[in-house]
C-alpha cells in the first residue's frame, strides 16, 4: 500500500516537474522572438529602403518593386541572385488608399471565430 502511495506520488513529481520545463521553454521561446521581433523592428525603421509589392512567378522567383530613396526599382529575386531590371518612374506605380497590414491581428480573428462557434452552437 504505501508502495502504490510512493509511486503515484513520484509519478505526479514528474508529471509536474515536466509540465514546469515545458511551460519555461515555451517562455523563453516566446520572449526571444519577442525580443528579435523588436530587435528587427527598429533595425528597418527610418531606413530609406522599403518593399513596395512583391509578385511571385515561380517558387523561388520573384520580381519586387522597390523605393530606395526616391526611386522606384524593379528587381529580380532569385534563389542565389538579386537583378535590377528597370527603374520605374514614380507616376507608374499605383499605391493603396489604405495602408496594407502586413500581418492580420489574431486576437481578432480568434474573436471572430469564437462568435462564429457560439452563433453554431445556439442554431443546434
Amino acid at each position: 500500500m504505501l508502495l502504490a502511495v510512493s509511486s503515484s506520488m513520484n509519478s505526479f513529481l514528474q508529471f509536474c516537474t515536466v509540465l514546469f520545463i515545458f511551460v519555461f521553454v515555451l517562455f523563453v521561446t516566446w520572449a526571444a522572438t519577442r525580443w528579435i521581433a523588436n530587435f528587427q523592428q527598429g533595425r528597418s525603421i527610418g531606413t530609406n529602403v522599403e518593399v513596395i509589392e512583391t509578385h511571385r512567378l515561380t517558387a523561388n522567383k520573384y520580381i519586387q518593386i522597390i523605393r530606395t530613396g526616391e526611386k522606384y526599382l524593379a528587381v529580380a529575386i532569385c534563389k542565389d541572385t538579386v537583378t535590377m531590371l528597370t527603374e520605374v518612374p514614380a507616376e507608374q506605380i499605383h499605391l493603396p488608399d489604405r495602408p496594407v497590414e502586413s500581418m492580420p491581428d489574431f486576437k481578432k480573428i480568434f474573436e471572430k471565430a469564437k462568435r462564429m462557434d457560439k452563433n453554431q452552437e445556439h442554431e443546434e
